[in-house]
């Protein structure tokens, strides 16, 4: 699949190998802007639409091994030989397994938020439950589909987030494929040791990396170190965008 993506050329010349952004579950690619803007300071940026996100192609299948797939497909058709990874919640997960995938096409992965693991949790009912009620509701402007979300969804960020997926009436994932597809979402199948460097960044208030993923992290990165962002939630990279930079660049311009 041929995904949707952008290309930031670095400001000065490129002294590091180009870095490709990918976003987590009900994202697109502007989601890491803020991580991007700073990075092309010296290095060439991707920041892509994951398959049934954003304006990437939709299809049936959604899974880690076809998201790598498709990945995989945009460093070929960019003739990226290698490049960095950072990912955020399923991004990441992504980004895990095209270094799998590809191991000789990536170098470092910088990891927001989530372990390689199962969670066997649902975590975004609720989420579905409001969004699939902006579309039975029938609305088509974004402040129209906030009110209908906010008896719903207490959190008005998480409202924001989801709003800029909404355009004229319509969102930009593929709403039945990710509810039909989400145990392959929250799920993982564990992968072999992978050598290269990571960094998984971990918001300090949030749920998603926990000791107990501590031994799952070691056996498939036994090169990773792990940084906590205090006072972050899921979403680091908005909440505590300076924090995430400095951790990333320490760790990607080495």
């Amino acid at each position: 699949m041929k995904l949707h993506h952008r290309l930031r050329n670095a400001q000065t010349p490129a002294s590091l190998p180009p870095a490709i952004l990918i976003h987590g579950l009900f994202g697109s690619l502007d989601n890491l802007g803020v991580l991007a803007r700073d990075l092309c300071a010296d290095r060439d940026i991707i920041q892509v639409d994951l398959r049934n996100h954003g304006l990437s192609p939709r299809s049936p299948e959604m899974n880690y091994a076809v998201m790598a797939q498709d990945l995989l497909t945009l460093l070929d058709e960019l003739n990226l030989a290698q490049v960095d990874l950072v990912g955020h919640s399923m991004g990441g997960k992504a980004a895990m397994a095209l270094a799998a995938l590809a191991p000789s096409r990536i170098r470092r992965l910088g990891i927001l938020d989530v372990a390689p693991v199962d969670y066997q949790l649902r975590r975004h009912d609720k989420i579905f439950a409001a969004i699939n009620a902006v579309t039975e509701a029938g609305v088509a402007q974004r402040h129209q589909a906030a009110e209908v979300m906010r008896p719903l969804l207490a959190e008005e960020g998480v409202i924001q987030f989801l709003l800029k997926s909404f355009h004229d009436g319509a969102w930009r994932f593929n709403v039945p494929v990710l509810w039909e597809q989400y145990p392959n979402i929250v799920g993982w199948t564990e992968i072999p040791p992978c050598p290269h460097p990571a960094m998984f960044i971990k918001g300090g208030i949030s749920p998603y990396i926990q000791d107990v993923h501590r031994d799952a992290i070691a056996r498939q990165f036994p090169n990773a170190k792990a940084h906590v962002i205090a006072g972050a939630g899921h979403w680091i990279h908005s909440e505590k965008p300076e924090a995430v930079l400095r951790t990333l660049r320490r760790f990607l311009d080495a």
